[in-house]
């Protein structure tokens, strides 16, 4: 009477968020190490970039849009509050999706450095550019750029590059943010803005060219849709192993 019918199946329970985190920590970490290896190597192409001469070029954007000494010393640390809490969420909302993020962010990063490598641009703001490497050796600035306390409480972007320029990091790494958080509904709108506010800061602290902007966009986009397939792949499949 009160046996359990071995015909019927039980439901099973749905996995906690601290369990899906836990499960996928393996595959983040190995994400985030591979994420963090490629910004070195980018780095590493943007202080090469550094030690050539390069031209200013004219900008139709730039020489419309007034330079905001504020926005400039603030900058980085902007892009930090707008971009890290999102990310976080999205680590705990969907940590094997997170993952994908981290790999695909590290190849975005492998991707900017070999246009930088490649190209050859000056700042387009000379007289509120930064120093550059001004006589410091490459490695200390490399080991400089590769600290996050270096990079966001000294400033070290500010101090050792000029020329990282093709394409924009701030608008890549924001926007990819946004692609991969945009089947979260409570993150989309949050993601969005903050990316939209940076790219405003990159224009009026004078960092980019617009081309610089808009090729973000372009490469950005397409190895999101060369990792993720376009339509994007359905975040059902958080729950799958791979990165």
């Amino acid at each position: 009477m009160f046996g359990l019918d071995p015909g019927v199946a039980l439901p099973v329970p749905a996995p906690t968020r601290a369990g899906a985190l836990r499960a996928a920590l393996p595959a983040v970490a190995a994400a985030l190490a591979f994420r963090g290896a490629c910004y070195v190597a980018m780095t590493a192409a943007a202080i090469f970039g550094e030690l050539r001469p390069a031209p200013t070029l004219p900008d139709v954007v730039i020489a419309h849009v007034p330079y905001v000494e504020a926005v400039a010393q603030g900058n980085y640390l902007l892009w930090l509050v707008l971009y890290v809490p999102v990310a976080v969420l999205l680590l705990w909302e969907a940590p094997r999706r997170f993952a994908r993020y981290a790999v695909t962010g590290g190849l975005v990063s492998l991707a900017r450095g070999a246009t930088i490598a490649l190209t050859g641009l000056g700042p387009p703001d000379p007289v509120h550019a930064g120093p550059g490497l001004a006589g410091h050796a490459p490695l200390q600035a490399l080991l400089a750029l590769a600290s996050p306390w270096q990079v966001f409480a000294h400033d070290a972007m500010a101090v050792y590059l000029t020329k990282d320029l093709f394409f924009s990091g701030h608008t890549a790494t924001t926007f990819l943010l946004v692609l991969y958080v945009w089947p979260h509904r409570r993150l989309r709108a949050v993601a969005l803005a903050g990316h939209v506010l940076v790219v405003a800061s990159v224009f009026l602290a004078h960092l980019h060219y617009a081309i610089d902007v808009a090729g973000a966009y372009a490469v950005t986009f397409a190895i999101f849709a060369l990792r993720e397939g376009w339509p994007p792949r359905a975040p059902a499949d958080d729950a799958a192993p791979d990165i």
